[in-house]
């Protein structure tokens, strides 16, 4: 069975981190997820689609265990960096 579109983000994206003190948030899984997507010219789904996608790939969006990698997270470290004045 092929992986589906959040089981492949997933593994793009982000890595298991059981001993992490600083799990991603849900407005940070979320905004690597929509940076994932724009790389691989794909269409971001809803905050609410990506949330289910999430628990049905055993993920709890509230504290996941996972740490950011790849291109996305640095497509999205930068693009939520603020800008010097």
């Amino acid at each position: 069975m092929a992986p589906s579109h959040f089981q492949k983000f997933l593994s793009d994206a982000t890595s298991p981190a059981p001993d992490t003190d600083s799990p991603l948030g849900p407005d940070c899984l979320y905004g690597l997820y929509t940076s994932w997507c724009l790389i691989q010219g794909l269409t971001p789904k809803s905050d609410s689609s990506f949330r289910a996608g999430m628990r049905r790939c055993r993920v709890n969006p509230r504290g996941t265990r996972r740490r950011m990698k790849g291109r996305a997270a640095a497509d999205y470290i930068l693009a939520s960096y603020p800008l010097a004045s």
